[in-house]
């Protein structure tokens, strides 16, 4: 009987492997049918799970509307390529009041505001030191790489993670993180606390340099780029026109009243010449120059390749921030030959620096963002040629005025501490001695202080939610509010309005011209369009972060912007 049942069951395995044999053939024919040939099929690209490098580009003080008032003379390799072959979020501003250099890199890589990570402005006073504090200073550190003090400096004073420390977390150290700036905040506020290096030119003798934060001695090549000497061949080189002058149309005639003028010179021309002058650094003229960003540009391609970015496995990050555009742009303003002719270079280099990330880490590879840390006020001389209401404001003024009233209202006493960043600080130890409250005191300036021509409002960053302001402004000075680095009362000029002085312009405000600025993003992992949804800078880390599948960084207050996702 178990002989029989044995057989049963062999009988019944060899007819299902019949059967299934049979359907499976039948189905292999059917799909061999339907398969294209090796000509039409389908390729499906195949991507390493995170791009070999990515490179943070920080444009200092490019307004938005730069990218289509020169996009035709921009050549098809730099801001073209990022704008047609990648994503362009177009509606794009700061969501914090204080626009200043500081605080736009720290909130680009932190994706985080001021109120949180602690890095208010460029200076701020610090209740904590009694005194106005630098935004990377550190008096624990040393310089390597110079003589001079300027490499005292470390990212101690933002108080949470960047971009580059979270994929050091998530890489257990393994990813490579470096900062390449002329001017040190724009170097060590986007490569963080975990970084390999940080590096930032010195105008006294002309070479890069880092602090002790990040190592005791400078990488060889570093120590063979400083031996170049690129600086004094620059000092030896004329600022000229890269088109003939009567091509940049985008610009004012060359030669207007409210333009600076570079050291050395009684007109602000071209051709520029560099004149060392007396009581400033040999180099510091390069800055104010599109040499500042060529320069910058060779120091990023020289990171590149001696730390060996993007050729491994494990996604690395650099970060470079060119500054020449602030130093230019401050000096001559936005509708300048100098102006147009430096963003016409930089998108040259930025052309030459996409080619060679192209050639070392591969094309596809590596992803890129480019964004600024700040817009810019038109010069209110050029504004005014158009009847256009704009002015410049002594910060003095307002100092005084509010120093007098309060000393009429209370009596002797030094009831500030200071004004700096358009905010009153108010010495809160008087005024709880006398016992008057800071709402009375804010009274007092307030009333002051909007009979000064220019002043539009002045805010109590204490009482935000009892302030007449529009909707959309409230959260931006929210966003600035730390206490023991914040003023207590903020002044509002009106639009065109800034305090600074009758040559060049600066920034620093709510407005749009301030706020609005570039978010591109391009390579690896990106979609190419564009969306005119209002994104937000703090928005571009979280992006980031989710582009490379880690943890956005601690203090990060924005969303990745979905729509530049494959």
């Amino acid at each position: 009987m178990q002989h029989f049942r044995f057989g049963r069951l062999i009988l019944a395995a060899s007819l299902f492997s019949i059967c299934f044999n049979a359907s499976a053939q039948t189905r292999n024919a059917a799909k061999e049918q339907k398969r294209p040939s090796a000509a039409t099929a389908p390729r499906t690209p195949s991507f390493p799970d995170r791009p070999k490098l990515v490179v943070g580009i920080v444009v200092d003080q490019m307004r938005y509307d730069y990218l289509y008032r020169y996009y035709d003379k921009f050549s098809n390799g730099g801001f073209r390529r990022m704008m047609t072959e990648g994503f362009n979020c177009r509606n794009n501003h700061y969501h914090y009041a204080a626009t200043y250099t500081g605080p736009g890199h720290a909130a680009i890589y932190t994706g985080s505001a001021p109120a949180l990570n602690g890095i208010v402005g460029n200076e701020f006073y610090d209740r904590k030191l009694g005194r106005i504090a630098y935004c990377a200073e550190d008096t624990t550190v040393q310089t390597v790489g110079s003589t001079s003090r300027a490499g005292l400096m470390s990212p101690r004073n933002m108080l949470s993670t960047t971009i580059g420390d979270q994929l050091k977390l998530a890489t257990d150290g393994r990813a490579k993180v470096v900062g390449v700036a002329l001017k040190d905040r724009g170097s060590i506020l986007p490569a963080g606390h975990a970084a390999d290096g940080a590096y930032w030119f010195d105008s006294k003798d002309g070479n890069w340099i880092t602090s002790t934060f990040y190592r005791k001695d400078l990488p060889k090549w570093v120590q063979d780029f400083n031996a170049r000497r690129l600086p004094d061949g620059y000092l030896t080189q004329k600022w000229e026109t890269l088109l003939p002058l009567e091509q940049y149309t985008e610009s004012t005639p060359d030669d207007q009243p409210y333009e600076a003028t570079l050291p050395g010179e009684t007109k602000a021309v071209h051709p520029h010449e560099f004149v060392t002058v007396a009581g400033n650094s040999k180099y510091e003229i390069l800055r104010t120059s599109p040499f500042g960003d060529a320069l910058t540009k060779e120091f990023a391609l020289a990171a590149l390749k001696g730390e060996q970015l993007g050729q491994d496995g494990i996604t690395d990050l650099l970060c470079v921030s060119f500054s020449s555009p602030d130093y230019i742009g401050h000096a001559f303003g936005t509708h300048a030959v100098e102006t147009e002719d430096n963003y016409l270079r930089l998108d040259r280099q930025l052309a030459d620096l996409f080619a060679q990330l192209d050639a070392t880490v591969g094309k596809g590879a590596w992803t890129a963002f480019l964004s600024a840390d700040h817009g810019v006020a038109d010069i209110p001389g050029f504004a005014q040629t158009y009847r256009i209401p704009a002015e410049v404001k002594n910060g003095g003024e307002l100092n005084d005025a509010a120093k007098k009233a309060l000393v009429e209202a209370f009596g002797p006493g030094d009831w500030t501490l200071t004004y700096f960043n358009q905010q009153v600080y108010m010495n809160h130890d008087l005024l709880a001695q006398k016992k008057i409250s800071l709402d009375d005191a804010y009274s007092v300036v307030k009333r002051a202080l909007l009979k000064q021509r220019g002043v539009v409002n002045v805010v109590n960053l204490h009482r935000l939610g009892d302030e007449a302001l529009p909707v959309n402004l409230q959260p931006l000075f929210e966003n600035i509010v730390f206490p023991n680095r914040s003023g207590d009362f903020q002044v509002m000029l009106q639009a065109g309005w800034f305090e600074g002085r009758s040559r060049g312009t600066t920034h620093g405000t709510t407005y749009a011209y301030d706020t609005h600025v570039p978010f591109l993003l391009y390579g690896w992992g990106v979609k190419p369009g564009q969306t005119l949804r209002r994104t937000r800078i703090a928005d571009i880390a979280p992006t980031i972060c989710a582009l490379l599948g880690i943890l956005e960084p601690s203090a990060c207050v924005g969303d990745p912007v979905e729509e530049v996702f494959k």
